[in-house]
């Protein structure tokens, strides 16, 4: 029998003795491994805090006490610990868990999560309402390195350090995010890994002032007094103990003993404490331990040889806006790239391979990313911001302030739009359309093809001038829509498929989904027309006019809410006109493949057929 099919709960936990916590661990890591191998999800992140996780729920009386996972995708462990193991084979399937904490799902999940940067100002609130009710307990706010490189963090750890609040932030750092972590803090975060023998030197130089007659303690109340102080000479943490935060570490993060006192330790400490806690992403799966990046997120892969099980030989759009934008940067040297600790996942490591000092990382910091976008369009660069959809909500107000309000040349390219599947509501592209598409002088396109993808980055590239956004899905397209490659003129839409029954309206990856849906009306006799919009900002008044005038009846198909630019498409419908929407309800979307969401959601193509033949139009 395994220890693991005993614990159920952190209780269990704490009738284990350091031994046999060390054989949990082991198990944990190998269940982990069979797990994901089967449903896909995040490997490297959470082999790497096996160790950490379960320290801190033998350390800390949970639910009681609070622990708030920044991102939240290496809760896997936590997940299985928190009375959810039985169900790790739903993970990241259709009403199964989730890849990410849900209060909905476990008291032992403090605050829903899927963003980085945000544990800390969370933590806070938790633990500021505690401080308010007079009550006792622990909140902790477990954050990785690269998630520490986001604004967001530094403003809360500059809230924190003059607050006194009593929180302890565990700082995991693995040197990752998802692609390896640059900047600053990640230098600084390097100097302290070198320097592990700081706190012994410390207390050793202390004790050796101490112990010397008269001119010690005139030496050491000296220091004290400087700002060469003995913080400064001796703690590498000094950066987190001058806003106002005790320093603890750099600690083993796989060695549990150590982690056990450093957390009994942590707790008897008033006031804000960092405990900088070094781990290994991918820890004890060779594969994963070798290329984190590759097995940050995962499909279903074999265990034994790595090899992911669901290969494809179509390229993703990822890999063709990499590609197509390597092809454009060698004919145009003002194109710079720019990404937000995306690299590898926006398809711009052949880029960064070929052009180095062209491509910007800004670190998990999207706003800066956005406003350095703008400042090197101002001083007559052309930069491509790579970033997924749901990424780019945290830069709106610089989209607004400092790029569309100047009406500087920016290039939006923005990845993962629409429905993501398995990651779920915190990861769906579904909102990007909508507020982009509100803002003056922006323009938003959606490619209904690859063709037509590559056609639009040229465009946005080298034609255009001034704002503008190319959305496209994640994954791969094996389609080719017809007219997809005539040329591209702003504010211009294209007719796929004429027909006299009926327009259906839409644009990027529902475009196929229209002409299938067109290919079953055809059965039953239904002649419909389908106009690709190409672009979603301006729209093609003309061509819908023209159009629907023709048909009398307009579906509209669109990948957002119904309160987006579907209902603005409506608007522009002759009166006299029957008009179906077909859209996203006005909820997040949970998580599950993209193919059972659409369906769900009624917008596969039987369903939008079905409603289509049944007559089931409706005005909004």
């Amino acid at each position: 029998m395994k220890l693991l099919d005993s614990i159920n709960f952190p209780e269990d936990l704490r009738k284990l003795n350091n031994e046999e916590l060390n054989i949990l661990n082991n198990e944990l890591r190998q269940y982990i491994i069979e797990s994901v191998s089967k449903t896909g999800g995040h490997l490297a992140s959470n082999l790497g805090v096996v160790e950490l996780t379960v320290a801190l729920h033998y350390s800390f009386n949970t639910p009681s006490d609070k622990i708030i996972w920044d991102v939240g995708h290496q809760s896997y462990i936590h997940k299985i610990i928190t009375g959810r193991k039985e169900k790790m084979p739903t993970l990241r399937q259709y009403n199964g868990l989730s890849g990410f904490p849900k209060r909905s799902e476990s008291c032992y999940d403090v605050f829903d999560t899927g963003h980085s940067s945000t544990s800390i100002s969370a933590a806070m609130g938790i633990a500021r309402a505690r401080d308010l009710k007079k009550e006792k307990y622990e909140v902790v706010a477990v954050i990785g390195d690269g998630a520490l490189t986001g604004g967001m963090a530094f403003e809360a750890l500059n809230d924190l350090g003059r607050s006194n609040t009593k929180l302890i932030i565990v700082l995991n750092d693995n040197e990752m995010s998802i692609s390896p972590n640059v900047g600053g803090m990640s230098h600084y975060l390097s100097v302290i890994r070198t320097s592990s023998r700081y706190l012994s030197t410390k207390k050793d130089i202390e004790k050796l002032l101490n112990d010397m007659p008269v001119v010690g303690k005139t030496i050491k109340s000296f220091l004290k007094r400087t700002k060469d102080g003995i913080k400064k000479m001796f703690i590498p943490g000094m950066l987190f103990e001058e806003l106002g935060l005790t320093y603890m570490g750099p600690i083993d993060g796989h060695n549990t003993e150590e982690l056990l006192e450093s957390f009994k330790a942590a707790k008897n400490i008033d006031g804000p404490l960092i405990m900088h806690v070094m781990t290994k992403k991918g820890k004890g799966y060779k594969y994963a331990e070798t290329r984190p990046d590759e097995y940050h997120g995962v499909s279903p892969f074999d265990v034994i040889t790595g090899e992911n099980l669901k290969k494809s030989e179509v390229p993703t759009y990822s890999k063709v806006f990499g590609r197509k934008l390597c092809e454009i940067a060698e004919g145009n040297k003002n194109v710079v790239a720019i990404t937000a600790a995306m690299t590898d996942g926006t398809g711009l490591k052949e880029f960064a391979k070929i052009y180095p000092d062209r491509i910007f990382d800004a670190g998990i910091a999207e706003q800066h990313a956005v406003t350095m976008a703008a400042g090197l369009a101002s001083n007559e660069m052309v930069p491509v911001v790579a970033v997924y959809s749901s990424f780019l909500q945290r830069a709106y107000d610089q989209i607004i302030h400092d790029v569309a309000l100047q009406n500087l040349h920016v290039v939006f390219a923005v990845d993962r739009a629409g429905l993501v599947g398995d990651d779920g509501e915190t990861h769906h592209g579904v909102f990007d359309e909508g507020f982009l598409s509100q803002i003056p002088n922006m323009t938003v396109m959606a490619p209904s093809d690859y063709v037509e993808f590559e056609n639009m980055l040229a465009y946005a590239i080298n034609e255009y001038d001034g704002p503008v956004a190319v959305r496209y899905p994640r994954g791969n397209s094996s389609s080719t829509i017809n007219n997809s490659n005539s040329p591209i003129e702003k504010g211009k839409g294209v007719v796929v498929k004429e027909g006299s029954d009926i327009t259906i309206v839409c644009s990027g990856r529902m475009v196929e989904t229209a002409v299938k849906v067109s290919e079953i009306l055809e059965k039953q006799n239904i002649d419909a027309e389908v106009v690709n919009l190409r672009f979603i900002k301006p729209l093609d008044f003309d061509l819908l006019n023209a159009s629907v005038s023709k048909t009398k009846k307009a579906v509209i198909i669109d990948e957002g809410s119904s309160y987006g630019v579907a209902s603005l498409i409506k608007t522009i419908i002759p009166d006299d006109a029957d008009v179906l929407l077909k859209t996203l309800p006005d909820e997040f979307i949970k998580h599950g493949s993209v193919e059972e969401l659409l369906k769900v959601n009624g917008l596969d193509e039987k369903s939008i057929a079905e409603d289509i033949i049944n007559n089931k139009w409706r005005m909004q």
